[in-house]
């Protein structure tokens, strides 16, 4: 008869994540956070408390900001390593939910462990209960379904013993990754049950690389043999396979221009001869001005969202070969779909390519549009007098000049509204992963939270969050967890007094300024105050000059340091960018939106049917 131990269900999930590796020896799970209520302290926080030594607890001080903290350590480890999120039954489940779908759009790795209601019903409703008449089943942690890869609930001790190995393998899965969810009923998390002592035995876990099928790496040769001008786009699919190295070596051995999405943003250097820069709505000139022209846009581990193409418009006239992992992504716009891990696909593609090359007049206009790109960053990015506010562009600037290192070991962190458009066309990194973006949900109070899980995660970087006012307001809590936990953050706040990027957006569709900038009888915020009372350090500061030096302190300085500095809400960087479709009323009594109705109809001719 095998051996048995006895554990609670709680003790034998907590042992089973701290046992698990991988290849090169690193524990899986970097550990968990928790917040602790009714539904999940007495059980799991039993078992995180027993096993503290070998799977370290954090705590945060709001559920969502945790979880996008860890979300953004998996994004850090190139989804190699993740962590695992524990919350109460009701508001803080619920408090979840726009992290888990979060995760799910981006497809990075969380594993979600919310509390739930009694399984027995001995006590029931149980405070924070949700009940419905209809279905005696159902609690609010129902909403993670359609949000989870893989959701389980687990109503006997014995289940973990499938379910387990079931939500490793997807939250491993290239093709399927992204946030797991089991449900643990507080009762559940008690009972003890005799578990085989093999399923807590060491294991390493991994990584599998899908390779290509001949046929279709045929087809797509073929097609690329046959292209004249010839464009990569290189998606997170390049940085989460680890494919900087192979992009770049295919790239240089058949002359073929890349442009990066906002998740495929440092996949290739962006000094390098072939680099055009960020495509899209946020994209270079460069890059859009080549895309418009391809006849074959070679997209690799991108999703094709509408800031990627132009909502369907940018190349629209090319045939696309997509690259992906994933067969729902590469499937997309009716392109060619060669399903592969990218690593193995393009060293399959260039070995069926031979010495096939694009050089003629289309590489010599990609470089010299690279290169007049590189210099239109380095004048932007190089301003230092700035007559009124400045811009983000030009506080991106002064942000990089302050770091000899910037190249290398800095890693920025956004999210949304404005920045996100700047940085990606004028952020400048050598490193895959020096630029962590999360747009795919761009989800205003991930910056903060993610800056702490990628500091986490790459402890040596100088990890620095851009973050508007108003992503700021909505969470800035885990600055206080930063401090608590030692992990140092230069978090950069601009301050335009609103919601300047949705205001531009409104304005442009023909609406007035409504609803998005702060009155003037608003109050005004000390930010530097009051990341002081969460025991950072900080300053305000009123030009360039001044935040250059202000960035000099912050990076010699032992803990989390906010600077703040008021930007012009109007300016943006001119160059570059493409047409986003944005549905503009079909009636309206005000005439401007009647115009923008006009030119949005004539636009959505250009559209990809």
């Amino acid at each position: 008869m095998s051996a048995t131990v006895r554990l609670t269900m709680a003790q034998a999930l907590v042992r089973y994540l701290s046992v698990l590796r991988t290849d090169d020896g690193q524990p899986l799970f970097g550990g968990a956070f928790a917040i602790f209520g009714h539904g999940n302290v007495a059980g799991l926080g039993e078992a995180l408390y027993q096993y503290r030594d070998s799977f370290p607890t954090y705590r945060a001080h709001n559920e969502q900001a945790m979880a996008h903290s860890a979300i953004a350590y998996a994004k850090a480890h190139m989804r190699r390593r993740m962590m695992a999120v524990t919350s109460s039954i009701g508001p803080g489940a619920t408090n979840l939910l726009t992290a888990a779908a979060l995760a799910h759009v981006n497809r990075l790795p969380v594993l979600l462990l919310p509390g739930d209601v009694f399984v027995s019903r001995a006590p029931d409703p149980v405070l924070q209960q949700l009940e419905d008449a209809s279905d005696g089943s159902v609690s609010v942690n129902d909403a993670f379904k359609p949000l989870s890869r893989y959701f389980d609930r687990i109503i006997y001790p014995e289940q973990l013993l499938t379910a387990l190995p079931r939500a490793i393998a997807a939250l491993t899965d290239p093709a399927a990754c992204g946030p797991v969810t089991l449900s643990l009923p507080q009762d559940v998390q008690t009972m003890a049950y005799d578990y085989p002592a093999d399923f807590f035995e060491p294991r390493v876990v991994r990584f599998r690389a899908v390779p290509p099928v001949e046929s279709e790496l045929e087809e797509a040769a073929l097609l690329l043999k046959n292209a004249k001008q010839p464009l990569i786009v290189a998606g997170g699919g390049v940085l989460y396979g680890k494919a900087s190295a192979a992009l770049q070596a295919f790239a240089e051995r058949h002359g073929i221009p890349v442009a990066e999405t906002q998740a495929g943003k440092s996949a290739l250097p962006w000094n390098h001869p072939l680099q055009l820069g960020a495509i899209g709505v946020t994209g270079s000139p460069a890059a859009n001005s080549l895309a418009a022209d391809a006849d074959v846009v070679l997209a690799i581990g991108t999703r094709l969202q509408d800031f990627t193409t132009g909502s369907n418009s940018l190349f629209a006239q090319a045939q696309l070969l997509s690259l992906n992992v994933n067969a729902f992504d590469a499937l997309k716009r009716r392109g060619l779909g060669l399903q592969a891990d990218a690593t193995l696909g393009l060293q399959g593609l260039s070995r069926l390519l031979g010495s096939w090359n694009s050089a003629g007049l289309w590489l010599d206009r990609a470089q010299q549009a690279g290169h007049a790109w590189r210099a239109t960053v380095a004048a932007i990015t190089g301003q230092r007098e700035v007559a009124g506010l400045p811009y983000d562009g030009e506080v991106i600037g002064a942000v990089q000049r302050s770091s000899r290192h910037s190249a290398t070991r800095d890693i920025v962190v956004c999210a949304a509204g404005t920045l996100p458009a700047e940085l990606h066309k004028l952020w400048r990194t050598e490193t895959p992963g020096g630029y962590h973006m999360e747009y795919g949900y761009s989800c205003m109070g991930y910056e903060i939270a993610g800056g702490l899980g990628v500091k986490m995660a790459k402890p040596d970087a100088e990890v620095i969050v851009m973050v508007g006012d108003g992503s700021y307001l909505m969470m800035n809590s885990e600055i206080a967890t930063s401090v608590m936990l030692d992990k140092k953050l230069i978090i950069v706040v601009l301050d335009n007094r609103g919601y300047g990027c949705i205001n531009r957006l409104q304005q442009a569709c023909g609406n007035a300024s409504f609803n998005n900038m702060l009155p003037d009888s608003a109050p005004v915020i000390d930010f530097a105050l009051h990341a002081q009372s969460l025991g950072a350090l900080s300053e305000h500061v009123d030009s360039i000059a001044a935040l250059e030096q202000a960035m000099l302190r912050a990076r010699a300085a032992s803990r989390t340091y906010l600077i703040c500095i008021k930007t012009d809400d109007t300016r943006t960087t001119e160059e570059g960018g493409c047409w986003w479709e944005v549905a503009v009323p079909e009636v309206s009594t005000q005439a401007s939106v009647q115009a923008a109705r006009i030119r949005y109809e004539l636009d959505r001719q250009g559209q990809q049917k």
